[in-house]
């Protein structure tokens, strides 16, 4: 990556790598794009794995040396209570 001011520059080779992890970084310019890149990536990972994106989150964690996130759990009506209105 070369950075210019606020203007970034990723060489063909570091795009392709970055789209074997599912991120894609084709157009990206500048600081605001990697970071819309990689929010969208992130909501993606959640849907489609939410255990591998926790695993990354725990890892990213470990690696700063900072207590990782608490598990979030989705929160909904049991399944044999009435549906609310």
């Amino acid at each position: 990556m070369l950075r210019t001011g606020e203007s970034l520059r990723f060489t063909p080779a570091e795009v392709e790598e970055f789209r074997e992890l599912g991120i894609d970084f084709d157009g990206v310019r500048t600081q605001a794009d990697v970071e819309a890149a990689l929010t969208q990536w992130t909501n993606v990972l959640g849907e489609e794995r939410p255990d591998l994106l926790e695993k990354i989150a725990l890892e990213m964690a470990r690696a700063k040396g900072v207590l990782p996130p608490p598990r979030l759990k989705v929160v909904g009506p049991e399944p044999d209570s009435p549906e609310q209105s």
